[in-house]
Formats: C-alpha cells, structure tokens, sequence
C-alpha cells in the first residue's frame, strides 16, 4: 500500500470508531479516549504510551469500515492490557526485538476479536499461523514463536519502543497519564463484567483480562513467604527466662543467680492434605516455599513436622525435601485432625501451615498456636477470619 501524504478521511475513520464502539459499549470509553495523529509515515495504525492513535491517510482509504472498527478495537487492547507496562519488564534481549514482541502480543489480542466476531484486515497475525494455540498471554507466545517473523509495528503503546512517527511527551493532543489510563483499564474491566451479568458473552481473553483488573493476583509464593515469615518472627520473639545460662549481671550480685532471657527458635507443623482432591504439583510447590522460607529464617531438621492427614493422620516425619512425600490417603477432608495432632505432639509447635484445597471443616475456636492456611486452587473456600490465608493458583 503507497502511503498517502493527503487528509485523513475522517469521516470514515470516526465511523468506524463509533461502530466499534456501538457494537462492544464495554469499550466505549477506551476507544473515545483515544486521541487521532493522522500520518503518512506509520504504515497502518498504531498507539504510543500517551494514548494518542497514529493512522495511516492511505490506510484508512483502502480499508473497509468494518475492517476498521476491527483495527481500532485491536489498538486499544494493546493500551488496556498494558501491553507496553508488560513489555518493559522482559529481559533486556527481548525488549530489543520490538517486532518479535508485537508479533506475540498481537497473537494475544487477534485470537479474541477473531472469536467475537470482529473482521481484521488481510495480513493479519493470529496464533494458528505459528502453529500456536489459542488463548495464551503474549509472554508465553514470544518463547514460541520462530526466529524470524513479519514485521509488525502498533507503535510504544505495544512493545514499548518509539516509533519513528511517534510525537515527544508533551507535542500533539494531551496525553493520558497513567493514573487516568488505571482508571480507564477498570472502568473497561467494570463494565465488561456488567455486560456479562446481563447475559452477554466476551471471549476469554476479555474475561481474564477484566477478572484480574477488579480482582488482581498476588504473588503467591510471596505472600505465602511473608505469612510464614511474619509467623516465625512472632514466635521467635517469645521470650523467657533461663538459669540454663546465668545472667552477665549475676558475678556483680555475689552469690545471687539471675536467669538470662532467651529467644527461643519456633517449632512448626506443616498438614498437608492428602485427600484424592489434591494435586501432587501443586503441594509440592506450596511445601517448596514453606521449607525455603523456614530454612532461610533458621528453621530446620527436627523442628519441622509433617503430619500428612485426609480424615487422619497417616503419617508424622521430619521432612527436609519434598519428594520425601508420599501423597496417600484419598478418603474424606479433616484438616482438624492434623491440627490437633500437631497440637498434641511433645515438641508442641508455635505455627502450623496447613496446605490444602480448603475443602475441610476448621477448629471451632482460634488454637493456641500461629495458624497459615495455603489454599490450593482459586475456588478454595475462605476458611475462618483468624486463619492467615494465602491462595496458591493451580495450572
């Protein structure tokens, strides 16, 4: 296509914007806050960090207006799902390969509209040409895409990188800040959810997308690392009194023994649910993380217990490694148990962590005891308010 150096057809361009939007409401603020730089040297359309859409006079002209509502569609997703924000944290080597980046992220956005319904122009980028299903984020796609691939470029709104079209910071139309873009992303978020309770439909993508703006993941193994540590560190500061190592102050008292004060370290039970429901995997990696973190604050060997319990207790050993674990079991869910044998052992622990799919009945009343809950998979239920609770994802 020969870039046109004439106007914008902007009659047509609008027309498309406002068919985009009449027929997908849910992004209606996204696309209007989209301001139009009309230039002949981007080759389609493209968006830079500031919300500013670069569009193609030559473009526009050759381009059905279905096509078009298409395409700005397609441009606004990349600014929803901060495209640009997600490129700036990959490794250096990959933020270098900007059209490699574009391609994947392209590959995230094209397969949705494709199932909504929405017409892209010829050349189009879309997973199945790479073999590649659909469905995926476009940080898994860029590890398999081939060395090589087209040139695509949806300007620093996508892949981060200015293109050579792109006006400075403060040059053109306002920009968007991005604290008005946050509040663009989950009014979007909102509204799409608003539009799936009144029975409309949106391809998975979307829904991910909207689902993790209003409800966003944390970091599972950090938190899970944080309530373990937060647990050691409040056992760890119970202090008491020994006569085991007399005070420093006791030679100056001449005959009299004062006790020293002594720091003692946590003792701590891990349950691990070994009901059928359990996926090995994923208590695998929760164990993972609870001895890291243990090891790392000073507790270890014989002040770690795993009691591996479904409706009893079928196993209590010092576990150092995960693959020291048998998953057995498989009857009914009572994570009391555990609990209580835990509770009732000699060596009394100051934290038990429980990993477990949340489908359990939880003591009646807070025990005498540091008590974190990992619950394996998004739908566990919430066990009590007193229970420290991190969500571990499946898959």
């Amino acid at each position: 296509m020969t870039a046109s150096r004439g106007p914008v057809n902007m009659t047509k361009l609008l027309a498309a914007r406002y068919r985009a939007a009449s027929d997908r409401p849910y992004l209606a603020s996204a696309l209007y806050a989209l301001s139009v730089v009309p230039s002949p040297d981007v080759p389609t359309m493209a968006v830079d960090r500031h919300w500013r859409c670069y569009v193609s006079p030559g473009f526009v002209d050759a381009t059905p207006v279905e096509e078009l509502a298409g395409v700005w569609v397609h441009e606004a997703a990349h600014l929803l799902r901060d495209h640009h924000g997600r490129a700036d944290r990959l490794p250096a080597a990959d933020q270098r390969d900007r059209y490699r980046v574009n391609v994947a992220q392209d590959c995230e956005i094209n397969d949705d509209l494709l199932a909504d319904g929405l017409r892209l122009p010829d050349g189009r980028v879309e997973p199945r040409l790479f073999g590649l299903p659909d469905g995926q984020i476009f940080e898994t796609y860029l590890g398999q895409l081939p060395p090589h691939v087209r040139r695509h470029d949806c300007g620093s709104g996508a892949h981060g990188r200015p293109g050579p079209w792109e006006l400075g910071g403060a040059a053109g139309p306002a920009p968007l800040g991005e604290v008005e873009a946050q509040a663009l992303r989950r009014q979007t978020a909102e509204a799409m959810r608003a539009h799936q309770r009144g029975r409309g439909t949106l391809p998975a993508g979307w829904r991910r997308w909207a689902e993790e703006v209003l409800e966003p993941t944390v970091d599972w193994r950090q938190a899970l690392s944080g309530a373990v540590r937060e647990a050691a560190a409040w056992a760890g500061g119970a202090v008491d009194y020994t006569y085991r190592r007399p005070s420093r102050r006791t030679p100056a008292l001449r005959g009299v023994v004062l006790p020293s004060l002594r720091r003692p370290l946590p003792r701590v039970a891990v349950v691990v649910d070994t009901s059928g429901s359990m996926g090995e995997a994923e208590l695998a990696a929760a164990l993972a993380e609870v001895t890291g973190v243990l090891r790392e604050v000073g507790v270890r060997g014989n002040r770690v217990t795993v009691l591996a319990c479904d409706a009893d207790v079928h196993a209590v050993s010092r576990v150092t490694a995960t693959e020291q674990i048998t998953l057995g079991g498989g009857g009914g869910t009572d994570m009391r148990v555990g609990i209580d044998a835990a509770l009732a052992a000699r060596d009394r622990p100051s934290i038990v962590v429980v990993l477990t799919d949340g489908l359990t009945p939880w003591p009646g009343e807070t025990p005498s005891c540091r008590l974190v809950a990992a619950l394996i998979g998004p739908d566990a239920p919430q066990p009590p308010p007193w229970v420290e609770t991190v969500r571990v994802p499946t898959g």
